[in-house]
Order: structure tokens, then C-alpha cells, then sequence
């Protein structure tokens, strides 16, 4: 806990100074008299009065949340001598409100008094805060000395995204060789039909496909497809932010970024992150409830660093983004190094999908003639670049807050199975 503040004089404390000042300088005993009164009280008010010492603890009943839920607040305040009055007030940040209850109240304490003070709050929007900045207030007796301080409780809240459900995801090119949910292009042990062969020494009993064989008079088994798993590495753009009011496409990103992860991971996917802008973080790519944390923390903590240094993927660790990984960027495309990262990774020969999150809610054309025409070519630049990308093979989706995820994952989808036809 840290405390600064320092008491300071209020009441009656200018009207007795103000008073007897003017009797000095009027030399008029009279004005002397009837600042006395208020003189003495003074006297006994700031010399009778010692600066309270409460003990207070700031307590929460949970340290992770999700959007909409509902957090209790308990502040436990404790002195040995009494305090006429105590003003506490916890700071709310911005993202959270008060659910039920009061954030600020006054109480009287006796000798060794305690009280307990509770409230909830509501978070409101995801994020990583710090909360326990008390402002404490005490006055004396008379009211005419108050002190005040500013204790710290560090206490930390980490609010997610609430969790949007995806039935489908984008089917990775390549997998690994370990189990998980996706059909491998392979041959061997599995569930998916792949096709059908004569009986060779040492097949297995149970594969063989006693209908074909009948029909063919001698014996066939069937040729399967083994589930595996893939790497999936996430793309965050955090290089630029477009914003309006409270709505901003890196919160759309973050939240978008954070349903997809959490998808791959239920299929047993191994999933990484890198969010590539002003300050690079990553995580390399992991299994399970302890790696969807670790991602979520981490979307938590993307903000806006404005560097002009130039970066390309060379930067990034090596095994951060393993081979024939499955990229799928989350990105305005409205930086040039993040675009220009992105067509190295397509060059490099990773599996890349790209979810532009859309720009257009958060910029207007204008009011004149060349503000409209400068948007019209700014839309152009825009559809160049895309068709830059969809050339190379890649699916670019435009996604906007008022449209479903769902369906910007199966345009994803859709380009890359009609990519593949035409490759064929």
C-alpha cells in the first residue's frame, strides 16, 4: 500500500485570518472581537485534532471475468481511535461501471471500529485493469482540518471477450503428424473413407469391405484417411487502429482473433500467436486450456504503438511460425509494412488467410468534391490490393461489426476451394 496526501485547513479558517487581519489594519478592536469566536474555535480545532490512521484492504471477488459479468468489491476499514468522518472512494477506469451499490462512502468510526463497504461493478468491455486506487478523505472533529490521501491496492481484473461460438473454421492444407480433428490428405488409420484395394498380407481383418468383396469375388479393404492436427498461427495487425468514438477495429480484430483460436483449439490444433505491430509479441504455437489463456492474455494486452521503423518477417522467431503452417491474419490493411509482411510470408510458401477487418465504418467521404474523390480512389487502392492478394491465391474476406464471422470464415472457404479447382 502507498499513501500521499497532506491535512489541510478548511471551515472557518479564512473568515477568522480575513477578520483579524482587518482589526490590525483598521486598528478597530471591534472587528478583534468578532473575529474571536471564530479564532478560538480554530485554535481548538486544529489543535485538538490528530491525523487519523485507518487501515483499509481492498478485496475482489475474482480476478477474471467476461464482458457483461458482474465483479463484487469489498473495502474492510479499520481504526483504533475514532474518526468523525471517513470519505473513501474507489477510482472506476473506464471499461468498468458500478453495477449495485456506491463506489464512494462516508462513514463514522469509534474506538476500534470496523466496517465493511461493499459494491459491484460491471465490466463493460474487455480488457486487462488495475484496480485499488482508494482516495481517502478524514476530517477533524470540527470540521476544520481535513486530510486526504491516495492509497494504492494494486489489484489486477482481466476482462475476455464474451466467447462467440464457430461451427467451422478454415481447413488447414497440411497437417501434422499427430491426432487431432483434421481429415490428412494421407493414407492410413482413420475414420474418413478414402478408397478401396485388394486384400494384402497383413491388412487387418476388420478393414476389409465384405460387400465390395462379394461383388468382386475376392477380397478388398478399405483405404482411410488418418485425423491429424494442424498449426495454426495467428496474424494480429496492431500497427494502425482506426476509430470512432468507442468502436475501433483493433477491438473488432481482438475479438475476432480470440473466437477463431479458441475454435482451433477445441479441434486440437496446435495454435500460435504474433501480433505484429509497433511491439512485436508472440507465442509459439501449443495445445489446450493452458495455450487458449495465454492467447487471450496476450490479445489483451495488443495496443496501438506508433514506431515508423520499417519491419518485415524477419523479425518474427523462427519457431514461432513452424512449416506449412496455416496463417490467418486478422488485419485492417491499412499499413504497408503489415501488408508487405504478409505477401513475404505467401512468397515463403505458408498457407495464408486473410480477414480484413473493415475500415470503411470508421472513415466518412467528405463534404467537398476532392475529399469524395480522394475516398473513391482510396476504395480503389483498396480493391487493387486485395486482387494483389487473391492472385497469389490468397482468401481475402472483408468483415464488418454488423456482419457474422461464420460467414466471413466460409467466403475464406469458398475462394480456397474454387482456387483449388482452378489450380487442377
Amino acid at each position: 500500500m502507498t499513501r500521499a496526501g497532506s491535512p489541510r485547513i478548511g471551515g472557518y479558517a479564512g473568515l477568522a485570518a480575513l477578520g483579524l487581519l482587518a482589526a490590525l489594519v483598521a486598528r478597530r478592536p471591534e472587528l478583534a472581537v468578532l473575529a474571536a469566536p471564530f479564532a478560538l474555535a480554530l485554535a481548538l480545532g486544529v489543535g485538538g485534532g490528530r491525523e487519523p490512521k485507518p487501515r483499509l484492504d481492498v478485496a475482489f471477488d475474482r480476478e477474471r471475468a467476461l464482458e457483461g459479468d458482474v465483479v463484487g468489491v469489498r473495502l474492510d476499514v479499520r481504526s483504533d481511535e475514532p474518526i468523525e468522518r471517513l470519505e473513501l472512494m474507489l477510482v472506476v477506469p473506464d471499461g468498468l461501471a458500478v453495477a449495485e451499490g456506491s463506489n464512494a462512502h462516508g462513514v463514522r468510526l469509534g474506538w476500534e471500529d470496523d466496517r465493511e463497504l461493499t459494491f459491484s461493478l460491471r465490466c463493460e468491455r474487455w480488457g486487462s485493469y488495475v484496480l485499488g486506487d482508494v482516495r481517502v478523505r478524514a476530517r477533524g472533529r470540527l470540521g476544520l482540518v481535513v486530510w486526504e490521501h491516495a492509497l494504492q491496492f494494486p489489484h489486477e481484473l482481466r476482462v475476455y471477450p464474451q466467447p462467440q461460438a464457430l461451427h467451422r473454421v478454415v481447413q488447414p492444407r497440411a497437417t501434422q503428424p499427430f491426432t487431432g480433428n483434421d481429415v490428412a490428405r494421407v493414407q492410413g488409420d482413420g475414420l474418413e473413407f478414402a478408397d478401396l484395394r485388394p486384400f494384402l498380407p497383413g491388412d487387418r481383418v476388420r478393414s476389409i469391405n465384405w460387400r465390395a468383396s462379394a461383388r468382386r469375388d475376392q477380397l478388398i479393404v478399405n483405404l482411410r484417411h488418418p485425423e491429424r492436427n494442424a498449426d495454426v498461427i495467428l496474424f494480429l495487425d496492431s500497427f494502425v487502429d482506426a476509430r470512432r468514438g468507442s468502436r475501433s477495429s483493433l477491438e473488432l480484430a481482438v475479438r475476432a482473433a480470440a473466437a477463431i483460436a479458441s475454435r482451433y483449439l477445441e479441434r486440437r490444433d496446435r495454435v500460435g500467436l504474433v501480433s505484429f505491430g509497433g511491439v512485436l509479441r508472440w507465442l509459439t504455437p501449443g495445445m489446450g486450456l493452458t495455450q487458449r489463456y495465454r492467447i487471450v492474455d496476450a490479445l489483451l494486452e495488443t495496443e496501438v504503438v506508433f514506431n515508423y521503423a520499417w519491419k518485415d518477417v524477419s523479425i518474427i522467431p523462427a519457431r514461432t511460425l513452424p512449416p506449412q503452417a496455416l496463417v490467418v491474419a486478422v488485419t485492417p490493411l491499412l499499413d504497408e509494412r503489415s501488408v508487405g509482411a504478409l505477401l513475404d510470408l505467401r512468397a515463403r510458401g505458408y498457407d495464408l488467410a486473410v480477414i480484413e477487418v473493415s475500415p470503411l465504418p470508421f472513415a466518412e467521404p467528405g463534404a467537398d468534391e476532392l475529399e469524395q474523390l480522394a475516398y473513391r480512389l482510396w476504395l480503389l487502392h483498396r480493391q487493387e490490393l486485395r486482387s494483389r492478394y487473391q492472385s497469389l491465391g490468397v482468401a481475402v474476406v472483408e468483415w464488418r461489426e454488423d456482419m457474422s464471422l461464420e460467414g466471413a470464415l466460409e467466403g475464406v472457404r469458398s475462394f480456397r476451394r474454387h482456387a483449388r479447382l482452378v489450380r487442377g
